[in-house]
């Protein structure tokens, strides 16, 4: 893996997975400073976690690189974006720095062939979505989800699913597609039975 300077994005529930795209509103100073700066620099931002609701928060050490791939910037300096995943990062250290947002020496993991999932896992995964999503009341348009390649299926589940922030970003941190979209199957069933407000798994 090789180490790059990252400004740091630290937003509990918003994830972002590789291929993936994230819309986001940006509108306090220190992140509106952010996005100036990575437009005018390389148009990267690393989303990550945070652990704690403390100022400032503990971050999560596993985040994912995104890309500025669409942005309108409003009169009053406000912006609106859309992130772009490029691969995940873990962070190294954390970065002395002057700006208002905070900025990490991360290592970037080399983002590797689209991966797929076995004829089994496809048909789980797909099931146990019906189900939750039928036991939430979600309107779900299942024949544009049949057309999704794996990938996309199983990170725009994880990506999108109210999940809480542990589970996302345990999702996150799945080391392969297959790890993942079993893992969504867990979190589905459990969440399923025990309702979207309930406790973490943890």
């Amino acid at each position: 893996m090789k180490t790059t300077r990252l400004s740091v994005f630290p937003l509990a529930g918003a994830l972002l997975f590789p291929r993936m795209h994230l819309p986001l509103h940006i509108f306090e100073p220190r992140y509106r400073a952010m996005v100036s700066e990575a437009l005018a620099r390389d148009r990267r931002i690393g989303m990550v976690q945070p652990r704690d609701e403390r100022d400032p928060p503990t971050l999560f050490d596993v985040g994912c690189v995104g890309r500025i791939a669409d942005v309108e910037a409003l009169d009053d300096g406000r912006f609106n974006i859309v992130l772009e995943g490029l691969s995940r990062f873990t962070i190294v250290r954390e970065l002395e720095v002057s700006t208002p947002f905070r900025q990490v020496e991360a290592a970037l993991e080399v983002a590797g062939e689209s991966e797929s999932l076995s004829l089994a896992g496809r048909a789980s995964i797909e099931m146990e979505s019906r189900r939750f999503a039928d036991g939430l009341g979600y309107m779900v348009d299942w024949e544009a989800v049949t057309r999704l390649d794996d990938e996309s299926l199983v990170n725009g589940i994880a990506q999108i699913a109210p999940f809480d922030a542990a589970s996302k970003q345990a999702l996150l941190e799945a080391p392969r597609l297959e790890d993942r979209a079993e893992l969504i199957v867990q979190l589905m069933q459990f969440f399923g039975r025990h309702g979207e407000d309930s406790a973490t798994l943890q």
